[in-house]
């Protein structure tokens, strides 16, 4: 396993990187805003069920796939953009107001964010080289098996990312309270909620491997 000193420096390491807001934490923060801290809460807990996929294809050597094979990692690319357009399409259509019906499918509705936050992550390739690029910069082959310490160093990250990510959905939800109690300010969120869908799906389209 890593010493000490390396777990210290890849927690400072990891702490930096996460702080930086990406698309993961912008569609945290737009989820949050739009929908309220729960929301928040639970889209990171799907985000980051998301990177323990990530983790284990990367201590599998599985991402390396995706690295090599430029068919592969435009599959997975352009379904991730799919599926991003598709969030943002829902989000700019108009519909009908919530009524007390709506409290009745929020377990289904929690449900859905989580899910919506773990295939975001899932299909986002850039986060499965990531992992494969970062974590074994900090492993020691001669401390021992290479993916046990991959999966610990990714443990780290994940627990360090519900911090950050949690973070950012508490402080988000917290501004955007009162805005969320007006029906146009809400329409207005749900529109920028869409724009914000698209333009992380024009993203990763203009990303190469």
């Amino acid at each position: 396993m890593p010493d000490i000193a390396t777990l210290a420096v890849f927690c400072a390491a990891t702490l930096a990187l996460l702080l930086v807001p990406g698309p993961a934490v912008l569609f945290i923060v737009t989820r949050s805003v739009s929908q309220g801290r729960s929301a928040g809460l639970v889209s990171v807990l799907g985000v980051h069920a998301g990177s323990l996929v990530h983790v284990a294809a990367a201590a599998l050597g599985v991402s390396a796939l995706l690295a090599a094979s430029a068919t592969a990692f435009t599959v997975v690319k352009y379904a991730g953009v799919a599926y991003l357009v598709w969030l943002g399409l829902r989000k700019l259509l108009p519909r009908d107001e919530e009524t007390g019906a709506g409290a009745a499918a929020e377990p289904h509705s929690r449900r859905r964010m989580f899910w919506e936050g773990f295939v975001v992550n899932v299909l986002n390739p850039k986060t499965a080289i990531f992992f494969l690029a970062f974590l074994p910069q900090f492993t020691d082959r001669h401390a021992g098996p290479i993916g046990p310490q991959i999966l610990l160093l990714g443990s780290l990250w994940i627990a360090l990312g519900l911090l950050s990510d949690g973070a950012y959905a508490l402080a988000s939800s917290a501004l955007a309270g009162r805005i969320r109690r007006s029906a146009r300010a809400r329409r207005r969120l749900d529109v920028g909620t869409g724009v914000v869908y698209l333009g992380l799906a024009a993203v990763l389209t203009g990303e190469k491997a």
